[in-house]
């Protein structure tokens, strides 16, 4: 590791900045990770788009469909190609808390910058705080990593401002990816940002979270890689402009994506979201790939409305990404 424990949130301040983009697993043909093909985004997404840094193996990384050696694996080829290119964050997020410490600890060992853990679906509601603050103080105290909380209804609940103050406490608690309403996470902002570093997952919401809510850093979703290529970085010149104090600059280098931002939208099938961001990957000349089961492959009629709206949004087609030699 780069840090002590000890100094995980002073390093976190200084380094975990800027857009940070939640990274799809690509599946070849026959659904093995296509390691090659992971390889080639993540050099695009640091060295082309300026991507700050990676989530890896998260919900847009389909986890809930990999063994825990692919998880493992996943960690080890995204150190492996972000060396020198910017940091990565590892999902260790599962139901039982065994796998949860295994995956972080080999998360440090391989070199990861940080890890993040969602908060567990929890089968009993009484003394819900209690309980999940020992969650996340065991974990903890079971490696040296910064640790990124992370809250999203998929858990059935969100965790309240004050928990997540008190848990920003913790010696190597470092960020949240807080993925609720604007009202939350604007009270844990004001109460734990000399602490932790707060943000959210809504790239729509970022500008005015850095504007207002003096941000610096986007943990994250996808939009970084989808809605850029490494001839039309807007996303990260408006981010740029941002820092700057260019406020007016900003919001127009922002809002003139709003085509992008809705050919996607517009074009996204109920409980397909995996298959149809590969698919608008590919056509940008990343590499997308099958979706593993259960998740829903795209039909020839969603793919050809898909095509269409990438097209007409403003943004231009990459060039596919070189194998490498």
């Amino acid at each position: 590791m780069k840090y002590a424990r000890k100094d995980a949130k002073a390093y976190a301040r200084a380094h975990m900045k800027g857009i940070w983009a939640a990274a799809l697993t690509p599946f070849t043909d026959t659904l093995a990770i296509d390691e090659d093909g992971f390889r080639r985004n993540i050099r695009h997404w640091l060295d082309e788009l300026k991507i700050d840094g990676l989530f890896i193996a998260g919900k847009q990384g389909e986890f809930f469909s990999m063994s825990i050696e692919e998880r493992k694996k996943s960690f080890e080829l995204a150190v492996e190609a972000a060396a020198g290119r910017g940091q990565t964050i590892m999902s260790c997020s599962d139901q039982n808390m065994d796998v949860v410490i295994d995956l972080a600890r080999h998360a440090q060992k391989v070199g990861a910058d940080y890890i993040v853990v969602h908060a567990p679906i929890l089968h009993f509601f009484k003394a819900q705080d209690e309980t999940l603050y020992e969650y996340y103080r065991t974990i903890a105290g079971k490696v040296d990593i910064g640790i990124a909380l992370w809250s999203h209804p998929d858990s059935g609940y969100l965790m309240s401002p004050q928990l997540c103050n008190r848990l920003a406490d913790i010696e190597n608690v470092v960020a949240i990816k807080y993925s609720v309403p604007r009202p939350m996470y604007a009270e844990l902002t004001r109460l734990a940002s000399d602490r932790i570093l707060v943000s959210t997952a809504s790239e729509e919401e970022w500008l005015d979270n850095i504007l207002e809510l003096g941000w610096q850093l986007y943990l994250c979703s996808s939009p970084p890689y989808l809605l850029q290529t490494a001839n039309d970085r807007r996303m990260r010149e408006y981010t740029d402009l941002a820092f700057r104090g260019e406020a007016g600059k900003a919001r127009a280098v922002r809002d003139s994506l709003n085509p992008v931002r809705e050919a996607l939208r517009g074009t996204r099938p109920a409980e397909k979201p995996h298959a149809h961001q590969k698919y608008w990957q590919e056509l940008l000349g990343q590499v997308g790939g099958r979706v593993r089961p259960p998740m829903l492959e795209l039909t020839q009629e969603e793919k050809a409305a898909t095509r269409a709206a990438f097209e007409a949004c403003g943004l231009k087609a990459g060039t596919p990404l070189a194998k490498a030699g």
